[in-house]
């Protein structure tokens, strides 16, 4: 777990830095494509956009569902850029961990003055 909690420090800085440089007020899309570039300069291994099946009694249901990152196959990483983070927000990565097995995931808030208060750890 260890590693994890290493491993959670190294993208809550990469997603600092794309917030200090850029600040509040940008698309969503904007801030994936910044942390992307962040990861890659840090050299933390990442899938953006994965791609996230669901299985509904033994047949896979196309839902178009995406997990924004997967950083280094353990840790899910959901962006959002909104006003405040609802609920549902929270249950959405709740659920990709589930659907994964994964056990930590991120849900990253960069519409906030400071990001750090934008950042929430949640475990499966």
């Amino acid at each position: 777990m260890l590693y994890l909690e290493d491993l959670t420090e190294k993208i809550n800085g990469a997603a600092i830095e794309v917030h200090r440089t850029l600040g509040p007020g940008l698309l969503e899309s904007a801030y994936q494509e910044c942390l992307a570039r962040e990861l890659t300069l840090r050299k933390v291994p990442f899938e953006k956009e994965k791609n996230l099946p669901v299985e509904y009694k033994g047949v896979h249901v196309d839902g178009g569902y995406r997990i924004d990152f997967l950083i280094d196959n353990q840790v899910i990483v959901e962006l959002k850029a909104v006003e405040a983070v609802l609920p549902i927000h929270r249950a959405q990565l709740i659920t990709y961990l589930k659907l994964t097995g994964h056990k930590v995931g991120l849900l990253i808030n960069f519409n906030v003055r400071q990001l750090i208060k934008g950042i929430e750890r949640l475990a499966n």
